[in-house]
C-alpha cells in the first residue's frame, strides 16, 4: 500500500515585553521671518542634543543611540477661502530619534520635551535587544516544527495510519509543489505602544508586548 502524503502548516507565537523604546520626535516652527523660525529651531535642537548626549551611553543607556536629520528651511504662500494669495510662511524642521534602553526613563524625558514649544513626538517603536530576538526567534522555529509533526501525527491517526516520516521542511511556500504560500511568515511585529496620562500628569508610555512568529511547511509520508 502506498505511503499517505501530508502536507501541513506548523505555526508558533512567543511574547515578550519590549526592551527598547525608540522615540521620534519633530521639531518645527514657522513664521513670516525666516531668521526668527530658523533661529528658534536652531536652538531648541541644540538643546534637546545637549541633554541627549549627557544621558547617551551605548552600554549603560538610558540613551543607548541617537540621531538627527538635517535642518530644513523652506517658505510657502498659503491661500485664504477667498482664493487670495497670502503673504509667505517660512517653515524649519528638524528630526530626532532616540533610543532608550531604561523604558521608564524614556517615558519621564517623553513627559517633559512633549510640553516644549515646536516639539512634537511622532511616535515609539518598541524592540528586543538583537540577541534576546534571536534567541526567541530560534524557540519558535523549534516550537513550529513540533507544531507541524503534531498536526501530521493528528491527521495520519485520524486515517488509521501509525507511521508518519518527514519528507521535507520549509519557510512558507519553498515546498516547489506551486501550492500557495498563504500568509506571509512574520519573524517580528512589534505593536503600536499606546499612551496615556498617569498620576501626577507624568506621560506614561505602555508598550504591547513583542510578538515573534513563525511558520513552516512540512510535507510527510505516513504508513
Amino acid at each position: 500500500m502506498a505511503d499517505t502524503i501530508i502536507t501541513v502548516q506548523g505555526e508558533y507565537e512567543l511574547h515578550q515585553p519590549a526592551e527598547r523604546g525608540t522615540v521620534r520626535l519633530t521639531i518645527s516652527y514657522e513664521g513670516e521671518q525666516r531668521d526668527e523660525v530658523l533661529a528658534l529651531a536652531t536652538q531648541r535642537h541644540a538643546s534637546l542634543v545637549s541633554e541627549l548626549r549627557d544621558i547617551h551611553n551605548p552600554q549603560s543607556g538610558p540613551v543607548t543611540w541617537w540621531a538627527s536629520d538635517q535642518l530644513r528651511v523652506w517658505g510657502e504662500r498659503p491661500w485664504n477661502q477667498s482664493g487670495e494669495q497670502l503673504p509667505i510662511v517660512f517653515h524649519a524642521q528638524v528630526g530626532l530619534d532616540a533610543k532608550f534602553s531604561d523604558l521608564a526613563a524614556l517615558s519621564d524625558w517623553v513627559g517633559v520635551v512633549s510640553l516644549l514649544d515646536g516639539v512634537s513626538i511622532a511616535g515609539v517603536v518598541w524592540a528586543l535587544t538583537e540577541a534576546r530576538k534571536q534567541t526567541l526567534v530560534q524557540e519558535a522555529r523549534r516550537r513550529a516544527v513540533e507544531n507541524a509533526v503534531a498536526k501530521a501525527t493528528v491527521y495520519a491517526t485520524s486515517l488509521g495510519l501509525r507511521s508518519v516520516k518527514p519528507l521535507a521542511l520549509s519557510d512558507p511556500g519553498m515546498l516547489g509543489d506551486g501550492s500557495s504560500p498563504g500568509q506571509p511568515p512574520q519573524p517580528l511585529f512589534a505593536r503600536a505602544a499606546s499612551t496615556d496620562l498617569g498620576g501626577g500628569g507624568t506621560l506614561a508610555l505602555k508598550p504591547e508586548d513583542i510578538t515573534i512568529a513563525v511558520q513552516v511547511h512540512a510535507r510527510f509520508a505516513a504508513s
